[in-house]
């Protein structure tokens, strides 16, 4: 099985975020961030929640002025009162100390803080920037995130460590250096909080680089010298599929090497796009890998000279659609339902044998071959549909498995 295939999890200590574990052998949690104007309750209000309602465990939103933080009490109050309980992370850049100090209740409507080591200050200013932030984490028993990027580092850092590396028998190259640099910046940083007060059960440390190779090196090099809960994401990622597969080639390889205790894709998103497509992505990488199940998995034959019609394509999408929508009301109705197998093939060649490897399966009539389509389930022939309405004859067949397999006590 594939899940005998995955090595073990990097162990780290598991962080508490409003009910969701991060870390500690947990699942791995999806997180998003909302693009809305904070400050915006409404827009930002209908974004959370249309990224919760898209499998978002964790939404992280910015606070970077006094209106941002004034507003999010009042975004967590709306969501509230639509049952939308996701945690809520603020991003704090150059003024969150002062931010958190002067707005009690947006520190507390947060679940958890993100902070930047390179945009929190610079010398004592830094480190008393620094400081408070971490303190007003433990006044709330908040946890923090400690999130080192390579585009803001901090500059006396890199001044310190460029200057010993000069200096040593055996200088690391450039690009070495800045992941050094980063993972050194996360550790120091981790280690003041620690100093201060903060549990490490209350730290999450990420290291986000925007090149596939650099981002799993510097995971690496974090994981072998730390148990901290990591967060795992390739930032600015691109547009489209660009950015799809930047992220999958690199959260990949890094989660299949037991790395990684939540995610995030960042997708820069097309004007006017579905911003919960990282969501979607996030969970498709995790699915495919099979390391958690999000929802029904659809085996789709791909097509080619034997399919000239595109019958099958419409099939595979009417019934995509179908579990996407049903899935709603089938996660509460029926646990376990994420892990159901369907699949739409489209001729004789591997359609009845990928048909009876699925839990459900259909195997329509390629170009030429016999207007019928045999159904198995659970690797069994069960009936054999033609004529119209194939599609809604097989939904019902599907509804009814679900029904007998999932709604059992």
């Amino acid at each position: 099985m594939v899940s005998e295939m995955i090595p073990e999890r990097h162990p780290t200590v598991p962080v508490q975020v409003d009910g969701v574990t991060i870390g500690g052998g947990a699942p791995v949690v999806v997180q998003s961030m909302t693009n809305t104007d904070t400050a915006d309750v409404e827009a930002t209000v209908a974004q959370v929640a249309e990224l919760a309602r898209a499998g978002s465990e964790l939404v992280r939103i910015t606070v970077n002025n006094e209106a941002a933080a004034r507003a999010v009490p009042a975004i967590r109050e709306r969501l509230d009162a639509m049952d939308v309980n996701v945690p809520l992370v603020g991003d704090f850049h150059f003024n969150g100390a002062r931010l958190l100090e002067k707005y009690a209740e947006c520190a507390q409507a947060l679940a958890k803080y993100r902070i930047n080591p390179g945009n929190v200050g610079s010398g004592e200013t830094r480190d008393a920037s620094f400081a408070a932030m971490i303190e007003k984490a433990m006044e709330h028993g908040k946890a923090v995130r400690i999130g080192v990027n390579w585009g803001s580092l901090d500059k006396q850092l890199v001044a310190r460590m460029m200057d010993e590396n000069a200096r040593s028998d055996e200088p690391l190259e450039a690009d070495a250096m800045t992941r050094e640099i980063m993972v050194t910046s996360a550790l120091e940083s981790a280690a003041r909080a620690e100093a201060l007060g903060l549990g490490r059960d209350r730290i999450v440390l990420s290291c986000k680089m925007s090149g596939v190779q650099d981002l799993i090196a510097v995971y690496r090099l974090l994981a072998s010298r730390s148990d901290y809960a990591l967060h795992l994401g390739l930032t600015e990622a691109g547009m489209g599929s660009k950015g799809i597969v930047a992220s999958t080639a690199a959260l990949a390889v890094l989660l299949q090497q037991g790395i990684g205790d939540t995610i995030r894709v960042s997708l820069t998103p097309e004007p006017g796009g579905d911003r919960t497509l990282e969501v979607k992505v996030a969970q498709q990488i995790l699915q495919t890998m099979g390391l958690r199940d999000f929802t029904p998995h659809v085996i789709a034959c791909p097509g080619c000279g034997r399919t000239t019609s595109t019958y099958f394509q419409e099939l595979a999408q009417q019934i995509q659609d179908y579990l996407d929508a049903r899935m709603a009301s089938w996660r509460h109705q029926y646990p376990g339902v994420e892990a159901l197998s369907v699949a739409v093939m489209g001729c004789v060649v591997n359609g009845p044998g990928e048909s009876r490897h699925a839990d459900i399966g259909i195997s329509l009539p390629g170009t030429g071959e016999r207007p019928a389509a045999p159904v198995y389930v659970d690797g069994e022939k069960r009936v054999t549909l033609k004529g119209e309405g194939i599609a809604e004859a097989f939904q019902e067949i599907v509804e009814a498995y679900v029904r007998e397999r999932f709604g059992r006590s």
